[in-house]
């Protein structure tokens, strides 16, 4: 991975040193000797390369120096000028210099990219143990995605049953009471026709005398529950509950069954929970 920001530094520097020497020495040369042009050059790219180097061994030792940072673009600067200045005196093909003018600040650029990257490397280890994590997280979250959708389902079917259930319910209810209206109304018509109340009187009069001869309709509303009186008496421990079953199913040969024992258990006013009366059947049969 270091390679893919290292090398395409390394190419963009070359580039802009050689360039950059070429420009200096066919510019310059030209009013001066060209070896004056050639230390010109030479002293461009070496300050450039010489600040690179310290930075790059700043780096490798986990330091930053920011007076070394701003000689080092100070440099790019001047390399970079130094071709836009060439660009704009040379006769023709200005666009094509001016085009490559911008190689030494690239060159920059690419060396601060590959220095954000060394700070932010991860070691293999680490990036497996993100790489998992990622992936544990992805799996819970599909699980509760998952999840959600099947209770989503469930709850979806279940609202289906109740609402089916509701309106079938409906429709039976509506229909009984349109078959307890029409009954009613049969009733009502029959109490109040005149042939009909003659007609129960004059029967009900002979059978049972002293009968109002108009009757009333029957009640169709709420109903007060039966209250069912409790049984008195002592309840029955377990060894009497048994020693009354057996004697009740020997009272008869062949012996009585559970169901006819039961009968005549409850018959002769004894009283027990179903529980307890199989209980003391199983314990004696």
């Amino acid at each position: 991975m270091k390679t893919k920001t290292v090398l395409p530094a390394v190419a963009m520097t070359a580039v802009s040193m050689v360039l950059t020497l070429a420009v200096v020495v066919m510019w310059l040369g030209q009013m001066v000797p060209w070896p004056v042009a050639l230390i010109v050059g030479l002293g461009i790219d070496g300050g450039w390369l010489a600040t690179l180097a310290y930075e790059r061994r700043l780096a490798a030792q986990g330091d930053h120096s920011d007076a070394v940072t701003a000689v080092g673009w100070s440099f790019g600067l001047i390399a970079a000028g130094v071709l836009v200045a060439h660009a704009l005196t040379t006769d023709g093909s200005t666009a094509a210099w001016l085009a490559v003018s911008w190689l030494p600040l690239a060159a920059k650029a690419l060396w601060l990219v590959h220095g954000l990257w060394e700070r932010t490397a991860l070691t293999p280890t680490a990036l497996d143990a993100i790489r998992g994590i990622q992936q544990e997280a992805r799996d819970e979250a599909a699980v509760a995605r998952a999840r959600l959708r099947a209770e989503a389902a469930t709850e979806a079917t279940r609202l289906e049953a109740v609402t089916g259930a509701g309106a079938r319910v409906a429709r039976v209810t509506a229909k009984t009471a349109k078959t307890l209206a029409g009954a009613w109304s049969t009733l009502e018509a029959a109490r109040a026709g005149e042939d009909t109340g003659r007609a129960l009187t004059s029967v009900t009069a002979r059978v049972t005398p002293g009968v109002t001869p108009r009757w009333e309709l029957p009640v169709w509303g709420p109903v007060e529950p039966v209250v069912v009186p409790a049984l008195e008496g002592p309840a029955l421990t377990d060894d009497e509950l048994a020693a009354l079953v057996d004697e009740i199913r020997n009272s008869e040969d062949p012996a009585l069954s559970y169901r006819e024992m039961s009968s005549r258990f409850r018959a002769a006013g004894h009283s027990a929970s179903e529980v307890r009366l199989r209980a003391a059947w199983k314990r004696v049969a």
